[in-house]
Order: C-alpha cells, then sequence, then structure tokens
C-alpha cells in the first residue's frame, strides 16, 4: 500500500476519532495481508480494537469522577476475616440490579469491618456498567451543600448530586448533624428518591437513624419525630 493512502486512511481514523485503529492499523494491514483475512474478520477485527480501547477509555473517566479514596475489588475483600458477610449477597450487588430500581444499599458495621472496601468495590462495579457514581463523606456532602446554600445555589448543586447513578455516602453519623445540615441531607435524599441509588455507610444503626429523624423533623417543622424499627 503506498504511503500517501496510508497517511490518508489516518486522516480519515482521526478525524472519525478512530485513534486505536489508527495507531495499529499498519501492523494490522501487514498482518491481514500475510493471512488472506475476509474484508469482514479484517473490520471485525479493526472495530473490536477501538470498542474496547473506547470503553478502557470512559471506564478511567467514569472511575476519575467517581472520586474513590482508593481502588478495590470484591476478590480482594477476605471473606474468612469477615464470615459474618455473605459472599453471595455481595455478588448480586455486584451484579447492579439494584442500580435499575433506584434501590439502596446499606452498608453499617464498627470501624475496620471493611465498609470502605465494599463501598468502593460496588462503586467500581457500577462505574464497569457505565454508570455514573459519586463518592462523598457525609462530612464534605454537608460541607459540600451549606457553601452552596450560603452561595445561593443550592438547586444548581442537588441537581449535581442527583446525576450520579450511585451515590455512596461514607461514614454517615461520624459527626452530629445540625438542623440545617439535616434539611439539606432530606433536600438531597428526597431528589434522588427514585432517580437514583444511595450506598449509605455508617458505624452504627443508631447514628444513621439519628440522622434520617434529624432530616426528617427538620423537613417537617413542629413534628415529634418519626418511629423507625
Amino acid at each position: 500500500m503506498s504511503t500517501p493512502q496510508l497517511d490518508r486512511l489516518h486522516a480519515y481514523c482521526h478525524r472519525l476519532h478512530l485513534y486505536q485503529v489508527a495507531a495499529e492499523l499498519p501492523t494490522l494491514l501487514k498482518q491481514a495481508a500475510k493471512q488472506e483475512r475476509s474484508y469482514t474478520d479484517f473490520l471485525e477485527d479493526l472495530l473490536s480494537r477501538e470498542s474496547h480501547a473506547k470503553g478502557a477509555t470512559h471506564l478511567a473517566m467514569r472511575l476519575a469522577m467517581a472520586r474513590f479514596p482508593s481502588q478495590k475489588t470484591l476478590e480482594s475483600f477476605d471473606f474468612k476475616f469477615q464470615p459474618s458477610i455473605g459472599a453471595k449477597v455481595l455478588r448480586e450487588l455486584a451484579s447492579g440490579r439494584y442500580l435499575k430500581h433506584g434501590e439502596n444499599v446499606l452498608l453499617l458495621g464498627p470501624p475496620g469491618v471493611g465498609k470502605t472496601h465494599l463501598a468502593v468495590t460496588l462503586g467500581m462495579k457500577a462505574c464497569e456498567q457505565e454508570q455514573r457514581v459519586l463518592f462523598m463523606t457525609a462530612m464534605g456532602l454537608l460541607a459540600l451543600l451549606g457553601k452552596a446554600l450560603a452561595e445561593n445555589r443550592l438547586d444548581e448543586k442537588l441537581k449535581f448530586l442527583t446525576q450520579p447513578h450511585l451515590l455512596i455516602i461514607h461514614e454517615i453519623g461520624y459527626i452530629p448533624i445540625h438542623r440545617q445540615g439535616a434539611n439539606l441531607f432530606f433536600q438531597l435524599v428526597s431528589r434522588r428518591y427514585e432517580r437514583g441509588s444511595i450506598i449509605p455507610t455508617s458505624k452504627q444503626r443508631e447514628k444513621l437513624k439519628a440522622w434520617l429523624v434529624k432530616s426528617k423533623m427538620a423537613a417537617e417543622p413542629g413534628s415529634d419525630g418519626i418511629s423507625a424499627s
């Protein structure tokens, strides 16, 4: 093949954003000629390589935008160390079916039992399934919403926090929640209701319940609270 023709093919690839094809084209053309591959096999190979490359790029972008504190996998979780956690349940959650229905997953337990590991694992699995994810600490979330309220940009920030398919709120209950924070938290949960899933992590059920009760009371002045089991 003449160099001018190869140059034109490279130009077409770049114009169509087929960067992986452009990078591998000379080598693949030589291989195809030696192997006498059919046009359809050659084209399928080209498009498959481009698709995989784009998929890897988009996954890397989703992982970066999720702001995970680290990267964890389900395979690296030590079920022997934490036998109370069912591997079958976690594998079901890792399938991402709960995301399709906007269902929430609650991770409870004292420090050191693997809540962060599991939250990140489920978040990364969601990213692999082409879902947008955002990981935030409860303290960081309240600070973000409080700042947005002070700057009269609360609605804009709530819209931003509603966009991810999965919002992971880490360490709920590690700090007490005041009335304004409770109101902001309630607004966020209400916005996301049936639109996206939330994974809250907390060291104690009572700590999480306190947040939920206070957020409900803040949203309903005069309420005596809500009953919860």
